[in-house]
């Protein structure tokens, strides 16, 4: 089992920038891909950027890409979402997940989830 606690959310302009992090407990955070997901309101919960337990493979979202940069540091047991040219339609609740079973990097199961943090991107 592990618990995991975003912040980092917030409140920006159009064009502004934020970094989400996402701190894990326990000693087995290095083994498990990570995940951040997101769901705007009215909408399904989607993948915007995923990284495998090594960080050598990272998956993105069309839309998030050249934008966003998702990042991990095992010693710190924290993974990292950079988010920078925000837009109005990045605004949503956004969760780490954590995949325990190394699944392929890209995919929409996973087995842990963090509580969300809120992103509002302003026009």
């Amino acid at each position: 089992q592990v618990q995991l606690v975003e912040s980092g959310g917030g409140l920006v302009q159009a064009g502004g920038s934020l970094r989400l992090s996402c701190a894990a407990s326990g000693r087995t955070f290095s083994r498990y891909n990570m995940g951040w997901f997101r769901q705007a309101p009215g909408k399904e919960r989607e993948l915007a950027a995923a990284i495998s337990w090594g960080g050598g493979t990272t998956y993105y979202k069309d839309s998030v890409k050249g934008r966003f940069t998702i990042s991990r540091d095992n010693a710190k047991n924290t993974v990292y979402l950079q988010m920078n040219s925000l837009k109005p339609e990045d605004t949503a609740v956004y969760y780490c997940a954590a995949d325990r079973l190394r699944r392929p990097v890209g995919g929409n199961e996973y087995d842990y989830w963090g509580q969300g943090t809120q992103v509002t991107v302003s026009s």
